[in-house]
């Protein structure tokens, strides 16, 4: 796929440490409950961590138990893309960042005491975090 950010391998590996660019890049994942946002609750934003792309604010971010940061909405429509994800003999949802292709996580309907259903569950090791005191 074509994204408005766009990098050889060698570029991304350059920019990020194994451990993002497995996550980002190779689709991995963290082991759940020792993510640096796991339990953030700091008024912020969070943003893509390969390109800055803003995804999530804080005020949708929930704890939902599932041992990754959880979001009920992204910041606004279209910045993040959704795809089949069949891995593991599961059917999931994936989510990208729609700037630069970066796996996030997934996005479950499971979620019923949040205003839209959804569980964003999304790897810190994919996103930066900007408290809200530092952008004013």
């Amino acid at each position: 796929m074509s994204y408005p950010v766009q990098k050889t391998e060698a570029e991304w590996r350059a920019i990020l440490t194994p451990e993002e660019y497995h996550v980002l890049r190779e689709k991995g994942t963290e082991r759940p409950f020792v993510g640096e946002f796991t339990d953030t609750e700091i008024p912020g934003t969070y943003y893509c961590r390969a390109c800055n792309a803003k995804l999530f604010a804080g005020n949708a971010k929930f704890h939902s138990g599932c041992g990754w940061p959880s979001f009920y909405q992204a910041v606004e429509t279209g910045v993040v893309e959704e795809h089949a994800d069949g891995s593991f003999g599961m059917r999931r949802v994936e989510i990208v960042c729609a700037t630069c292709g970066s796996h996030m996580g997934h996005v479950f309907n499971d979620a019923p005491r949040t205003p839209t259903g959804l569980r964003y569950c999304i790897n810190s090791i994919s996103l930066k975090f900007v408290p809200d005191e530092l952008t004013q």
